[in-house]
């Protein structure tokens, strides 16, 4: 009797835990996929933005321009349509910044170095806090899916850094190691606490991270987290099988005007 019974319970265990796995591999899948749908969305979106949107926007500045040079006789007219030339210009730089953030086209164009100097670069102007960019041993392009996958780590990292770290310096450091590319986010802050901390790398709390986490396990990596009282760091670590690293089309420098037009 007590044989049968624990059989029965040994079963119904497995039984459970193969139902689990098969869940868990479910879950993950779906996860994989609003993760793609999300950025194919975020660069038809950008797309619209700068390609519709924008364009608008220009033939709007333009019209404007021209009405702008007929009403040069009287100042109280001329002093509005001054004001709305003004006005044009910011929404379309508030545009192209949107699109851009959403999905830099630097990214496809010449890959995830180019695009990350740009964001940096922006991010450090926008946030006010002094980042750095340090990028080693990467002589050419990484695959799609890394350099989407390391963008969207580096977009979220930092953006942490800005609402929580309430520092002013953090530094970004890629490095192509042997058989793995390693994104590195530091701040020099406050620190997360140490029950906050426990729980995130328990895979608990925060969306953002959530997403960073599955976009890093996706491709076989790894995503760690360390802090204490001088700051945090965040590192991904993404291993690349041999003959991966591709060669450019052109220097960042060569295309960055062109794509960013």
């Amino acid at each position: 009797m007590w044989i049968a019974k624990h059989w029965k319970l040994s079963r119904a265990y497995s039984e459970l835990e193969t139902v689990t796995a098969e869940r868990t591999e479910e879950l993950q899948k779906l996860t994989q996929r609003l993760l793609n749908v999300q950025d194919e969305e975020r660069r038809k979106l950008a797309r619209d933005l700068h390609d519709s949107t924008g364009q608008l926007l220009a033939a709007l500045k333009i019209s404007v321009a021209h009405l702008q040079e007929d009403c040069r006789g009287g100042k109280p007219a001329h002093a509005v349509v001054s004001e709305v030339v003004q006005l044009t210009d910011l929404a379309i730089e508030e545009i192209r910044t949107m699109s851009y953030l959403l999905h830099p086209p630097l990214l496809d164009e010449v890959g995830f170095a180019c695009a990350a100097e740009w964001y940096v670069e922006g991010f450090a102007k926008r946030s006010g806090i002094n980042a750095t960019l340090k990028i080693a041993n990467l002589n050419g392009r990484l695959p799609k899916n890394v350099e989407i996958a390391l963008f969207r780590v580096l977009q979220e990292g930092l953006t942490n850094v800005h609402r929580h770290s309430g520092a002013t310096d953090a530094s970004i450091h890629l490095e192509h190691k042997r058989e793995a590319v390693v994104l590195e986010i530091r701040d020099f802050g406050k620190g997360i606490p140490e029950e906050r901390l426990r729980l995130l790398r328990g895979g608990g709390s925060g969306v953002g991270l959530a997403g960073m986490r599955e976009r890093v396990n996706e491709l076989n990596g790894k995503l760690e987290i360390e802090s204490d009282s001088r700051g945090t760091r965040m590192r991904a670590v993404v291993p690349l099988s041999a003959g991966t690293i591709s060669v450019p089309p052109a220097a960042c420098s060569e295309v960055r005007l062109s794509a960013c037009a």
